[in-house]
């Protein structure tokens, strides 16, 4: 019967607003109010009320491991406002939102515990204005874990995107074409990222690889962005993205944050079963984590056969994503630049795991760190890190490219 019910709300919450959207014929961004909304403790349960300045599209679900709220919304513009500033209550763990997708966006609670939707409305004042009300309750565990079990409800209409259908894997770069070089802003939408005062890690990087493409489209190479604006791709995404684009070199670009310690200077992270040091698993975790709280189930069923044909595809892609990773700490060093006192260390990111490309994943600075922020800021700065990045792919694409060649001999 709970079961039924959780269907009930869901139902109610996606047919409401479609109907004041309906009558009102909105179809004009929403706004979050952050003065009139608020989530917190009521009773056993935790109450979330969200002023938007008309009727839009939305619907909730709850996903568990770790247990979470999720709502869904057309077109709803949450504003400059944290989400920490909403967050009043203490059985909510964590509270995230941001572009999902264009035109969609979302919100995430991170529940400390089982709950169920107890309540669920939408109150249309005059003018179109809407609160939305979710009461949730305390749930068993048992019930809670058979009510999320088919994860996200289906639905065309807020399904994310496919992966990309894409050919077999090119073929190895031989040097008789432009290397095409996918940059991978992380971070985006729902996920900001580390962030430090106004410093957000996906505003940074998004800057960041938007002139880094431009300084190697240049250099005559071929830039693919995984994002050119502020929205949420999941991890999987960005390699189907990759594939897509023929890519022949995958580099993910970070500037993260560690609460604990001293980190500063660039980091070159490759693909490794175990990190090489508690920092290195900490950040991998985080990086999965956002895909995870933003309703991404990174859960993969590869066969037997798929995981055999990957890691024969590894044993070659491997050793070249070693090089990359020396060539840009050669590059860096030879200008100048600030690296991390362990340049290359590896880790278990999801986003380097494309077996037929070679990736690696560049701490370009921590936020953490005060004097890695302030050469964020510097265009000088950027620049020469860029140049840095072309002179690392200019050389460690001859030595492949011979290589290969070699090979098809």
């Amino acid at each position: 019967m709970r079961i039924l019910r959780s269907i009930a709300v869901i139902a109610a919450l996606i047919s409401a607003p479609f109907a004041v959207a309906a009558e009102t014929g909105m179809t004009a961004l929403a706004h979050l109010d952050p003065s009139t909304s608020r989530v917190a403790d009521e009773g056993a349960g935790i109450a979330m009320d969200l002023s938007i300045s008309q009727g839009v599209p939305y619907r909730a679900f709850l996903l568990s491991d770790p247990p979470r709220l999720v709502l869904d919304f057309a077109e709803v513009d949450f504003g400059p406002s944290r989400p920490a500033a909403l967050d009043k209550s203490d059985r909510v763990a964590a509270l995230g939102w941001g572009v999902i997708r264009t035109g969609w966006s979302r919100l995430v609670a991170e529940l400390d515990g089982p709950y169920r939707i107890a309540s669920a409305e939408a109150r249309v004042a005059e003018g179109g204005a809407t609160e939305i009300r979710i009461r949730l309750a305390p749930e068993t565990a048992e019930d809670f874990v058979a009510a999320t079990a088919a994860g996200a409800p289906a639905g065309g209409r807020w399904a994310m995107p496919k992966p990309a259908e894409v050919d077999a894997p090119k073929r190895r770069q031989a040097g008789e074409a432009p290397l095409v070089v996918v940059l991978d802003p992380g971070h985006g939408g729902i996920d900001p990222g580390a962030e430090a005062g106004d410093v957000i890690e996906a505003e940074v990087m998004l800057l960041f690889a938007r002139e880094l493409a431009d300084v190697l489209r240049q250099g005559g190479m071929t830039p693919v962005l995984t994002r050119d604006d502020d929205v949420f791709v999941p991890l999987e995404t960005r390699i189907s993205i990759a594939r897509a684009a023929g890519a022949d070199v995958f580099l993910s670009l970070h500037a993260d944050a560690l609460a604990e310690g001293e980190a500063t200077g660039a980091t070159v992270y490759l693909l490794a079963d175990e990190a090489s040091d508690s920092a290195s698993a900490r950040l991998a975790e985080r990086h999965d984590r956002a895909d995870l709280l933003a309703g991404v189930d990174l859960a993969g069923q590869d066969d037997m056969v798929a995981l055999v044909m990957m890691e024969m595809a590894r044993a070659e892609t491997q050793p070249r994503a070693d090089r990359l990773a020396r060539a840009i700490v050669a590059a860096v060093k030879a200008t100048g630049g600030k690296m991390h006192r362990h340049p290359i260390q590896q880790a278990h990111f999801s986003v380097l795991k494309a077996p037929d490309i070679p990736s690696v994943l560049l701490e370009i600075g921590f936020l953490s760190s005060r004097a890695d922020r302030v050469r964020l800021a510097d265009p000088v700065w950027r620049a020469k890190m860029q140049e840095a990045i072309l002179a690392a792919l200019k050389a460690w694409a001859i030595a492949d490219a011979e290589e290969a060649r070699l090979i098809r001999q």
